[in-house]
Order: structure tokens, then C-alpha cells, then sequence
């Protein structure tokens, strides 16, 4: 039996490619709005982290120092895992899923880490079952995530921060949360290239478009 979900319209190649010149001029602007967005961005002023947060790590106790590497820039992915929960975020582990070899960051002199609450014991048996390769360290015993707004009275947030070192200062240049991750996660950008979108019931799709609430389709991958 034929799919009822509706298609597109059907057109000829010469109706397509103009349809096509006319979006490509809207995707260029977006471009190049960006691009200038992330020349603000560099032009922010920071302020100096002073606090001696110090994480647990495989290693042993590191310092947030430490977690540069010797490098000058510093990403941290807050992935919530509260202290009693048996496993991290969903949304967590999606933008985890797509953060590749981090060689290609170390080449630009940046460094990137994953930081809990969740005892360390649990942080790296998920890291295991998660098949990840990801540094990640917990800061139960800091108030590293109540002072970045990872946590708010005890609701853990997901967010990404950014950091920098001046030879042994450190300072918070960005952050970020909600959808302003969505850039670290392909599958958003993916999907929003197909017919359907990430079929999500806040987007500007025609009517019958496959439609359900906000990231309640995402799951762990290995629980689809």
C-alpha cells in the first residue's frame, strides 16, 4: 500500500533548477550572516576563571589548567549525568556521537573534554558502552557546573563552554545551550536538508508533513 505521507510538487528539471538558483541565493546570505556572527564572536571580551576547580579523571585529580593539554583553547561539552542517574542524556549523546577524532582540533591548538556531576566510575562505564574515545572527567566535588549554569537547583543543563589560556590563566571567552548546540550535532543539518525536515511539530512545513513534539523521537544509539 502507497506511503500517504504527501510529496512535494513534481516538476521538470528546468522548474527545479530555478526553484534551486532562487534558494541558493537565500543559503548564501545565511552564510555570510554567520560568518559575521562569528566575527563577533571573536571580538568578545572574557572573564578570568581564578576558582581551583580541580576534576576527577582517569588520571587522577586535574586541574581545569590541566585539561588544555598544553594547548591555548578549550571546548567543554557540559553532558548531563546527574550524580544518581545510571546513564547520560540523550541529547548529550547525540552531540557526543558526532564529535569525531579530536586530532583535527589539536591541529588548531584546542583541546576538548566532557564534564559530569556523575561520579567518575559511571562517567567512564557509559564512555564503554557508548564506544566512545572522548576525555571526560567529573566535577562532583566543584561547583563547576553551578558556576557555568550546567546545573540550576540541582536540574542538570546541557551546554557547551569555551575557554582560553594566557600561559597559566584561564578565562571564559563563550558559552552557549539549548539550540545553540545544534551545530554540534550533524544529524539537525542533515535532516533539515531532506523533504521532511527533522519532522518536528514547531517547523514551517506544509500541511500532512510528518510532525512530532521536539527531540522526543531521540534516543541513545544503541536503544532505536
Amino acid at each position: 500500500m502507497p506511503d500517504a505521507t504527501p510529496l512535494p510538487p513534481i516538476v521538470s528539471r528546468a522548474e527545479w533548477e530555478k526553484a534551486r538558483a532562487e534558494l541558493l541565493v537565500k543559503e548564501k546570505e545565511l552564510t555570510r550572516f554567520k560568518d559575521s556572527v562569528s566575527a563577533a564572536r571573536r571580538r568578545m571580551p572574557m572573564v578570568e576563571i581564578t576558582e581551583p576547580y580541580v576534576f576527577g579523571s582517569e588520571g587522577g585529580p586535574v586541574t581545569l589548567l590541566d585539561l588544555f593539554g598544553g594547548r591555548r583553547q578549550l571546548i567543554v561539552q557540559h553532558f548531563m549525568f546527574g550524580p544518581d542517574w545510571d546513564e547520560g542524556c540523550d541529547g548529550c549523546s547525540m552531540m557526543a556521537d558526532h564529535i569525531g577524532p579530536l586530532s583535527h582540533l589539536y591541529a588548531k591548538g584546542t583541546s576538548f573534554v566532557l564534564i559530569s556531576r556523575a561520579p567518575l566510575d559511571k562517567l567512564l562505564a557509559f564512555r564503554a558502552r557508548m564506544e566512545w574515545r572522548l576525555p571526560w572527567v567529573s566535577s562532583a566535588s566543584t561547583t563547576f557546573n553551578e558556576d557555568f549554569s550546567a546545573t540550576v537547583n540541582s536540574e542538570e543543563r546541557q551546554a557547551i563552554s569555551i575557554f582560553l589560556r594566557d600561559g597559566t590563566r584561564v578565562f571564559h571567552t563563550w558559552s552557549t545551550g539549548a539550540r545553540g548546540e545544534e551545530p554540534f550535532m550533524l544529524v539537525f543539518d542533515l535532516l533539515d536538508l531532506t523533504p521532511y525536515g527533522r519532522q518536528e511539530t514547531w517547523e514551517d512545513s506544509p500541511p500532512g508533513w510528518p510532525q512530532q513534539p521536539p527531540y522526543e523521537w531521540m534516543r541513545l544509539h544503541d536503544s532505536y
